[in-house]
């Protein structure tokens, strides 16, 4: 199997991974949209340090009327 990289705009964008999703020879299309295996490897890492840290009274937390005001 081989692969292509497209550089195109932002403004065409969604409308090329439509139309490269209709061809019946395309077998996967990733973009840069998807995290990589590492970047979600790094990010549940950090929260579990995060939360570790929550635990020991090492990071404070918002209280969940907080939160909620915020959306």
């Amino acid at each position: 199997m081989r692969h292509v990289t497209i550089y195109t705009t932002d403004k065409e964008y969604s409308h090329f991974l439509e139309l490269a999703k209709n061809l019946h020879y395309v077998k996967k299309i990733k973009t840069d949209d998807e995290p990589s295996k590492d970047e979600i490897v790094s990010n549940l890492k950090k929260g579990f340090r995060e939360m570790q840290l929550i635990k020991k009274g090492k990071l404070k937390t918002t209280s969940l009327n907080d939160f909620l005001n915020e959306l």
